[in-house]
C-alpha cells in the first residue's frame, strides 16, 4: 500500500479523522517549508498538502493567492518544491505529502526535462500524491498513467454541484482520497455549511470508495470537529496561511503548531466506531 493508503487504514482502525493542513511551498520564507512541515506533524498532522506556487491559482481566494505571489517573488518553482519534500524526507519517512497545484507548472516541468519527468522526480523526492486543480479526469489519462507507474496517487476535487456521473468518472481514475470542496467558491470565501456536508458525504460514498477529505471553510476546532464527525479527513489551508504570514522566521513553525494542536485535540475527542 502507498503511504496515503497506510495512513488512512491506520486512522480508520482507531476511529480517528485525518488532519491535513495545506501550506504554500516557500511561504512566508523561501527555506522555511521543511521545518514548517515537521512542525505541523508535531502538532498532529496526518498528511500534508503542499501548494506548488502558481501565478493564477483560480480556485484559491485572496489569502492563498497572496501566498503564491510571495513564493513566486522569492523564486520558488516546482523544482524547489521537490527539493523541499526531499529535505523533509531526510527526517520523516512516514507522513504522506501531496502536491496541490495547477497543470501549467507540471507541463512546463515535463517540457523542459522530458515526458513524465515530473512523475519520476516527484516519486524520487518522496511525494505520495498529486492534486491538479485544473485537470478534470477526462484530461488526466496520461498523468494518471505516469503517476501510477511511479506509485503516486492522483487526487481529485468534488464539489456540491458534482453529479453522480461525475463522481463515477472520478472514481475510475482517483486514488488515495478525494477532496470534497464544501463551498461554492474559492478557498477562504465563506463559512462552511456542516449540514450540507453531512448530507453530501453519503452520496459521494455511494459512488467513490476512497476516503473523503473535506476542505474550504474549515477555520477552527469547532468546525473541524463538526466536519470530522462525518468526513475521513479535514483539510485546512487559508487559516494556516493567515496564522503564519506575519510571523518572524523563528516563530513560523510554532505559530502553525499552536493553531493546529487544538484542532487535533478536538478531532480526537470524538472517535468513530471501528
Amino acid at each position: 500500500m502507498s503511504r496515503i493508503q497506510t495512513t488512512f487504514a491506520a486512522l480508520r482502525e482507531h476511529g480517528r479523522t485525518a488532519l491535513i493542513p495545506y501550506v504554500t511551498a516557500g511561504f512566508p520564507y523561501a527555506d522555511i517549508t521543511p521545518a514548517l512541515m515537521h512542525g505541523m506533524v508535531k502538532a498532529g498532522a496526518d498528511l500534508i498538502e503542499l501548494g506548488v506556487p502558481f501565478s493564477d491559482p483560480s480556485a484559491d481566494g485572496p489569502t492563498i493567492q497572496k501566498a503564491n505571489d510571495r513564493a513566486l517573488q522569492l523564486g520558488i518553482g516546482l523544482e524547489h518544491v521537490l527539493a523541499m519534500v526531499k529535505a523533509f524526507r531526510t527526517k520523516n519517512k512516514t507522513t504522506p505529502v501531496v502536491l496541490m497545484g495547477y497543470a501549467n507548472p507540471i507541463e512546463r516541468y515535463d517540457l523542459a526535462r522530458g515526458t513524465d519527468a515530473f512523475a519520476a522526480d516527484a516519486a524520487s523526492a518522496g511525494v505520495d500524491g498529486v492534486l491538479v486543480v485544473d485537470y478534470p479526469p477526462e484530461e488526466s489519462t496520461e498523468l494518471a498513467a505516469a503517476l501510477k507507474l511511479h506509485g503516486l496517487d492522483l487526487i481529485f476535487l468534488l464539489a456540491p454541484t458534482s453529479t453522480p456521473e461525475r463522481m463515477d468518472q472520478i472514481a475510475k481514475t482517483a486514488s488515495g482520497y478525494v477532496y470534497y470542496v464544501s463551498l461554492r467558491g474559492v478557498t477562504g470565501s465563506g463559512a462552511i455549511d456542516t449540514a450540507e456536508v453531512q448530507a453530501m458525504l453519503p452520496k459521494i460514498r455511494g459512488h467513490v470508495q476512497l476516503p473523503v477529505g473535506v476542505g474550504f471553510g474549515i477555520r477552527d476546532a469547532k468546525t473541524a470537529q463538526a466536519v470530522g464527525a462525518v468526513a475521513d479527513a479535514v483539510i485546512i489551508g487559508s487559516r494556516v496561511i493567515q496564522q503564519i504570514e506575519q510571523q518572524p522566521y523563528e516563530n513560523v513553525a510554532a505559530a502553525a503548531i499552536d493553531f493546529l494542536r487544538p484542532i487535533r485535540v478536538a478531532l480526537d475527542a470524538q472517535r468513530k466506531p471501528v
